[in-house]
């Protein structure tokens, strides 16, 4: 059975290198036996950052107007992969 991919595309020229490879860090840490890979792709289109699973749409920046937080992240991926997964501190209402 294959597993999960996750695809980080990111605008190299707005220099997002390293908040995309923090972002993957965060879900390979919190998802050790669920991904298989999580790939960070420099994107064509200026302002990009893009997630992805498996192909199919998580997050866009140009649709929400900002950047997903790690917790908003991690439960997007987590709905797709272990829906049953508790994420602890990442699950509770920072209000």
């Amino acid at each position: 059975m294959p597993t999960p991919r996750v695809e980080i595309e990111y605008c190299p020229r707005c220099r997002w290198l390293l908040r995309a490879a923090w972002m993957a860090q965060e879900l390979l840490t919190t998802f050790v036996d669920e991904l298989g890979e999580v790939a960070l792709v420099p994107a064509s289109e200026a302002g990009r950052f893009r997630v992805s699973l498996d192909g199919q749409p998580l997050f866009d920046r140009g649709q929400a107007g900002r950047f997903p937080e790690s917790k908003e992240l991690k439960q997007l991926v987590r709905d797709q992969i272990a829906p049953e997964r508790d994420l602890g501190h990442s699950d509770r209402d920072s209000s």
